[in-house]
């Protein structure tokens, strides 16, 4: 199939194949935190939904970047799991879509205020593009995934009529469940990346360290969502944490993609947290 020929008919339908590409289960659970974020703060309804959509296309952005730019890699390995591997969606489509993205990302961003969106374009969907090119294959690939996650509360915060950054706590958490989630999504993959020489901080370690280190920094998040802000914690927030101790556990002893569906099962539960907590 060429690039610019469209998917045949037995193949999945051309959105279908798109949101595969774009990794649409992580952009889109990054673009409902954010949206939960947003609703709970003092912005506006309209202003909520507007930097929720500026969230969501710079993940998409992401994950067409991540898979465009693995295409040869995914090719050698014989990833069947990718549409730009089987044909089913042309290169050229992918790289329309991106580029649609990153220009709605841009204007979507800006619509917020300039301070919003310095941070949701360079430090949120700009370390995903980062960590793409190259920083996912060394020692600081958890670098990206701790800024983008960390620095998510204050996208909405600096968004506000009164912008400013969001506390330390907020900041703290997002940045561990970043990076437990980089080493937990890694792990399914580790030997195909070392075979193209992708080594990035969870092949360096190993896979299990890399998943008790995982575990110990989505404790330390649910932790600070639960204990850091001002007053007693509730009741049910002791119930939340009970819920993510047992999903902890289950990402030391399943397989496959159950850690990383499992961290992201924690990251919303502490979003719920966070939302709370104002």
């Amino acid at each position: 199939m060429t690039a610019g020929a469209a998917p045949t008919r037995s193949g999945p339908q051309p959105v279908l194949a798109l949101l595969a590409a774009a990794h649409g289960g992580p952009a889109l659970a990054v673009g409902v935190i954010a949206g939960l974020l947003a609703l709970r703060s003092d912005l506006r309804p309209l202003d909520a939904a507007v930097l929720t959509g500026a969230v969501l296309t710079g993940q998409l952005t992401i994950g067409w970047g991540n898979d465009l730019r693995d295409l040869s890699r995914d090719r050698a390995v014989g990833r069947t799991d990718k549409p730009l591997v089987t044909g089913a969606l042309p290169v050229a489509w992918a790289v329309r879509a991106l580029v649609a993205a990153g220009l709605a990302c841009l204007v979507l961003s800006a619509l917020v205020g300039w301070r919003s969106a310095l941070v949701n374009v360079i430090l949120g969907a700009g370390a995903g593009h980062v960590y793409n090119l190259g920083l996912k294959a060394t020692w600081w690939s958890w670098v990206p995934y701790a800024g983008a996650f960390g620095t998510l509360p204050s996208v909405v915060t600096l968004a506000g009529p009164a912008p400013a950054w969001a506390p330390l706590w907020a900041t703290g958490a997002g940045a561990a469940l970043g990076v437990g989630a980089h080493l937990l999504n890694t792990l399914p993959d580790l030997a195909d990346d070392e075979r193209t020489g992708v080594r990035g901080l969870p092949h360096r370690i190993g896979e299990r360290p890399s998943r008790v280190l995982a575990v110990v920094l989505l404790s330390i998040a649910s932790l600070l969502a639960v204990l850091a802000p001002a007053g007693p914690p509730p009741a049910w927030g002791w119930a939340a944490l009970v819920m993510v101790m047992v999903l902890a556990v289950l990402t030391l002893v399943a397989r496959g993609r159950v850690p990383f569906r499992a961290a992201l099962a924690v990251a919303l539960l502490d979003v719920v947290l966070l939302v709370a907590a104002g």
